[in-house]
């Protein structure tokens, strides 16, 4: 395979309660770096792609921690910039049984969000690439993010790299703010080839109703949206059902403009971290797009990679392709 990914995101630390305890009980914290865009960055780094990361990190012990663990996935940080500024955080509360985790978002003000399109040489991370991922989140930071994702998919286009368009949709983060984000992620969406969201994230881009109830209406939904972008040429989502906060029920949907495929579901047990497993179902999706494979092909690896980071802890999934084709939905014992 020639050529890089480049993935366009702001990098976050992490920081956990252990051992599904509650904030009040804990005197210390978890701390690993993340972020949508830096995770799927990472599947595909270990997945045997060449990926490069475009993004701004303090200069500060803190950036230091987050440039080594974008290195240290394999991932390519000529493009990850430095300054002085203060580091996205999260604080993730583990859930367990019917209790479900909560995320608090500490991100305000951070050197990502502050930055400008003129911090960033988009040409030049985007020269000979072969697709520019990112997603939701950034333009959900503020007029200045949505202004990072334009410029970001502005340079895409005049390069004629694919965009691939995650919705990440957040709410706490458009809420607090005046943000119309139907009409901006609706504009993002006009340049993307492949979206990665469901029925939901559809029904909002067209402010338009559509049911998740089984196939045919997963497929309804995907030809409104095939209807609505002209240059949409494959829609990646799952469908979770979530019993209690360490057993799910996952499928994947792959729709093309000609065809869908949904695979049965896996029951996921025993889940170690729920956190970073949508970006997983991303990376194992891309990564069969650009090998060229089927939709079936691409449903069943962007399934088996979201199962797998189930079972890892961290933001990150840094499963190789040995584990992801050996992948059994039955599990099993230790291979020898």
């Amino acid at each position: 395979m020639t050529g890089h990914v480049t993935c366009f995101g702001e990098v976050l630390l992490r920081f956990a309660t252990p051992a599904a305890r509650i904030t009040v009980q804990c005197d210390a914290l978890d701390m690993v770096v993340g972020g949508a865009e830096a995770n799927v960055a990472a599947g595909l780094a270990s997945l045997g792609h060449s990926v490069r990361m475009v993004t701004r990190l303090p200069s500060s012990p803190l950036g230091d921690k987050a440039r080594a663990a974008l290195g240290g996935a394999g991932i390519d940080t000529t493009h990850v910039a430095r300054a002085p500024g203060r580091m996205g955080l999260y604080f993730l509360e583990s859930g367990a049984g019917l209790r479900p985790s909560s995320i608090t978002y500490d991100r305000a003000g951070s050197l990502f969000a502050s930055s400008c399109a003129n911090d960033f040489d988009f040409a030049s991370a985007l020269k000979g690439s072969r697709l520019l991922h990112l997603s939701g989140i950034t333009p959900a930071l503020g007029l200045g993010g949505v202004a990072l994702a334009q410029a970001a998919v502005a340079a895409a286009n005049a390069e004629s790299v694919p965009i691939c368009f995650d919705g990440n949709y957040r709410a706490l983060l458009w809420d607090a703010w005046d943000s119309d984000p139907c009409s901006i992620l609706t504009d993002l969406m006009q340049s993307a080839t492949v979206m990665i969201g469901n029925h939901r994230d559809i029904s909002l881009l067209l402010n338009k109703p559509f049911s998740g109830d089984g196939p045919e209406r997963r497929r309804e939904a995907a030809l409104a949206a095939f209807d609505a972008f002209p240059k949409l040429q494959l829609i990646a989502s799952t469908a979770r059902h979530i019993v209690t906060s360490s057993h799910h029920r996952i499928a994947a949907r792959i729709d093309a403009r000609d065809a869908g495929h949904q695979t049965a579901e896996v029951d996921v047990t025993g889940i170690v971290d729920r956190i970073g497993t949508g970006d997983a179902f991303a990376a194992g999706v891309l990564h069969k797009w650009l090998e060229g494979a089927d939709i079936a092909a691409t449903a069943r690896a962007g399934l088996a990679y979201t199962v797998l980071k189930h079972t890892q802890p961290g933001d990150m999934c840094l499963i190789g392709p040995g584990e992801l084709d050996a992948f059994s939905a039955s599990g099993g014992d230790v291979r020898r």
